[in-house]
């Protein structure tokens, strides 16, 4: 496959990030991603190679991907910002923040490491060997195909325990997982305050501490995530009568807030209407406002009734409607989901690569190649995007996957293809036919 057959928008948004790098390796980052996205098999960085015809130079490529492993934030901020002009999104811009591992083998993989293992299986595997990424994704809303996450930007989180085994050329150090998120929060203000939009971000219950929601308040970054149930919640200070005394007002209320008490009454309970995994359903909510010493003051507490029991959501920003929290906690699944599509579709943790800053590299190519892909699909006809004739089997109205878009891609590219190889000569309807099975036997 070569590079012209790829979509314009594809080739422009990919110059526009090599230009940026050296000149020597501005290049190579197109024919990376490409051959990343016909890669067959086991997605080794050797299949993105082979998939590209890149030959005898196939040593420069490896060095290219420790490089650009170092200017991510940068590349990822360029590919946001041409997203950010494609699909024009009104309001706030939603992001998703969660770590998930990549299981790797070997001894003399750079920064891996003995992780908690999210997903056991009928192993029950508590633990595994790998890498661990903390991820960012920007969620846009389809008008056809409801909520997606598009993968920007990691961070590769390393033990503090495996750090110094790490080589010293390699300029690494320890930092949490809470200090990397915080790092993704103001990565991702930086880039939004060019366009003059507010950020949110969803996360999961475990990023709900201190030092990430107070990088989160300092980045002027409202944030949605679960609650514990035990939360030390107090209420919202009065303001005060007559003269004021010295020193600064409280900032926490004098009165400790159960949640367990305040879902046990049964007063106060309200239904709103709420959108909530592509569906419209209704919730019994009971809302307030309380204040949190790691919110650093006053938070939106929503509860929740469930069919197993109720559950806390909170919002840093007090001013945001209870259906939007519940709106966007619910949206938070898409960056799961692209942790499934980047794993079983795109391959990741399957390049086969030592260098710590190598494997950086490696992930923000699946993690770029999936968002393109998904730039790419997002105005095209579902016909192009999903063609179940051959599978009468299938639900014709269930949404296209990301493995459905990507397959209709390639398929776009290969037909491009053999229509310049084509031109000016005659071909039977029988060949014509054959080529189109070869094409959808090799997408």
């Amino acid at each position: 496959m070569d590079l012209p057959f790829l979509p314009p928008f594809w080739q422009d948004l990919v110059a526009s990030m090599a230009f940026f790098l050296h000149q020597r390796n501005a290049g190579r980052l197109a024919i990376l991603l490409l051959g990343a996205l016909f890669a067959k098999g086991r997605r080794t960085a050797t299949s993105w190679l082979r998939a590209a015809r890149v030959g005898r130079s196939f040593a420069a490529y490896y060095y290219f991907l420790a490089a650009l492993g170092r200017q991510t934030d940068f590349l990822a901020g360029l590919l946001l910002n041409a997203a950010l002009q494609l699909l024009a999104p009104q309001g706030p811009l939603l992001f998703a923040i969660d770590d998930s591992p990549s299981q790797r083998y070997g001894p003399h993989v750079q920064g891996a490491g003995l992780h908690h293992n999210p997903s056991p299986g009928p192993t029950d595997q508590k633990f595994l060997y790998g890498h661990v990424w903390v991820s960012l994704a920007w969620i846009v809303l389809h008008p056809l195909w409801g909520v997606l996450g598009l993968p920007l930007l990691a961070r590769l989180y390393v033990r503090k325990k495996d750090v110094p085994r790490l080589p010293l050329r390699s300029a690494w150090s320890f930092r949490t997982k809470l200090e990397q998120a915080a790092d993704l929060v103001q990565w991702a203000a930086h880039w939004a305050s060019r366009t003059g939009k507010s950020v949110r971000v969803v996360v999961d219950g475990f990023y709900a501490k201190r030092p990430f929601l107070k990088a989160a308040a300092a980045a002027q970054v409202a944030v949605v995530s679960r609650l514990r149930r035990d939360a030390a919640l107090r209420s919202v200070p009065l303001p005060p009568r007559g003269r004021r005394r010295r020193g600064r007002p409280p900032v926490y209320g004098p009165e400790r807030i159960s949640l367990a008490k305040r879902a046990g009454q049964k007063r106060g309970w309200q239904t709103v209407q709420s959108r909530q995994y592509g569906k419209v359903g209704h919730k019994r909510i009971k809302t307030f406002v309380a204040t949190w010493w790691p919110a650093g003051g006053c938070i939106r507490v929503v509860l929740v009734q469930e069919e197993h029991g109720w559950l806390a959501l909170f919002a840093t920003d007090v001013s945001v409607a209870v259906e939007e929290i519940l709106s966007l906690a619910a949206d938070r699944f898409c960056i799961e989901q692209d942790f499934h599509d980047l794993k079983e579709v795109e391959g990741l943790g399957q390049q086969q690569l030592r260098n710590i800053w190598a494997n950086v590299g490696a992930f923000h190519v699946n993690a770029w190649v999936h968002t393109l892909v998904e730039l790419w699909a997002w105005h095209q006809p579902r016909e192009t995007i999903c063609d179940r004739s051959a599978s009468p089997w299938d639900d014709p109205e269930r949404r296209p996957s990301h493995a459905d878009r990507r397959k209709a891609l390639q398929r776009r590219c290969l037909g491009m293809e053999f229509q310049r190889l084509a031109k000016g000569h005659a071909l039977t309807p029988e060949i014509q036919q054959f080529v189109g099975r070869v094409i959808n036997h090799a997408a």
